[in-house]
């Protein structure tokens, strides 16, 4: 049994998001996740820029992205924190949803302790 490196959490936006797509691409969604708290995958799982990364699926075709970004203040706990996911259709992020996880990154740490 390998031990997880990071737990990941689901904003409200991420859980709308996975609320919204098809049960086959919210399990392979998970099943990547369950990979990359095991072993990091640069293929799944990569920084973009600006302490955001993405968890890449690709499922029936389609390129499902969740935006997310790490919270290291405890050291008992390292959280991956998702803020939301979207299905992307062209090869760069779009800038409105980098612009949407950097906003909720900076709320995220105003708002908590």
């Amino acid at each position: 049994m390998f031990e997880p490196r990071f737990k990941v959490i689901f904003l409200d936006d991420a859980l709308l998001f996975l609320t919204h797509i098809s049960e086959g691409a919210r399990e392979k969604i998970f099943y990547n996740i369950d990979k990359i708290i095991i072993k990091n995958d640069p293929e799944i799982f990569k920084k973009l820029r600006d302490d955001i990364w993405e968890i890449r699926t690709f499922y029936a075709g389609l390129q499902y992205r969740i935006l997310a970004f790490w919270d290291k203040r405890k050291p008992a706990s390292t959280l991956v924190v998702a803020t939301h996911g979207f299905i992307k259709k062209q090869d760069k992020i779009p800038p409105k949803e980098m612009d949407k996880a950097l906003k909720i990154r900076t709320l995220f740490f105003e708002n908590s302790y």
